[in-house]
């Protein structure tokens, strides 16, 4: 098992071609009873990206994580979906130990908050545009209020057909594999029933309908395990079920 902290649990497993998962798991508590887990997504190429950021506090052992497989320093890129403290609340302790790092966003993200979080001035995505990292290539996704905040939107890397989904598909547990081939929407939705974290269902039903036109092979999930498999299908189930 490749654990790289064994105080925190915290390990790293490579997902896909050059892109790794790394998750952090929470113990079983009175508010997440099956535990819970956070997650990270790093791709090593010519420019480093690095998916989610995690909290502040747990910054060391994800730092650790990403050292395992390439010097921190080398980090290029840091993105995430919206501004909240799993996803970017680490930024600066990850710009202090990356000196060529900069913000990889969305235009809401970068007006909002991006460059007064982090301190460095972010390289915008417009919607549907592409930025190259070497060998792969990530595209930007904007989709407001899904399932949460303004700023929110999803980078896919298109070389692996991989989207980095966020809070879809979020699955309760502490002790859950880095990747199934088995249901992740209900999980989800059970998740979903017990803590409400859609803004708005309905509407969120649309714009997960247009990621799941991107037919991903691989749904990169931030808390839970990824799901590998028909990634279009799955979305459409959730959308449904969000439509519902």
């Amino acid at each position: 098992m490749p654990v790289t902290n064994s105080q925190s649990g915290t390990r790293i497993d490579e997902i896909a071609a050059s892109i790794y998962r790394i998750s952090t798991p929470v113990p079983p508590n009175p508010a997440l009873p099956a535990g819970f887990t956070f997650n990270q997504f790093l791709i090593v190429d010519d420019e480093p990206l690095l998916f989610h950021t995690g909290m502040r506090r747990i910054f060391p052992v994800v730092r650790d994580a990403v050292a395992s497989v390439m010097p921190v320093a080398k980090l290029r890129w840091v993105s995430f979906g919206h501004l909240e403290a799993d996803e970017s609340g680490s930024l600066v302790e990850w710009f202090a130990a990356a000196p060529d790092a900069a913000p990889l966003c969305g235009r809401i993200g970068a007006m909002l908050s991006v460059e007064d979080a982090g301190g460095r001035a972010p390289r915008v995505l417009a919607d549907g545009e592409t930025k190259e990292l070497g060998k792969t290539r990530v595209r930007w996704f904007d989709a407001p209020h899904v399932p949460h905040g303004w700023d929110a939107g999803y980078l896919a890397e298109t070389t692996t057909r991989t989207l980095f989904c966020g809070d879809l598909c979020t699955q309760a547990g502490a002790d859950l594999v880095p990747v199934t081939e088995s249901d992740v929407v209900g999980p989800s939705e059970a998740m979903r029933a017990a803590m409400d974290y859609y803004s708005n269902p309905r509407a969120a039903a649309a714009q997960v309908e247009r990621l799941a036109a991107t037919e991903p092979a691989l749904l990169a999930c931030m808390h839970g395990s990824s799901y590998r498999g028909d990634g279009a299908s799955a979305l459409r189930a959730l959308a449904k079920a969000l439509s519902a």
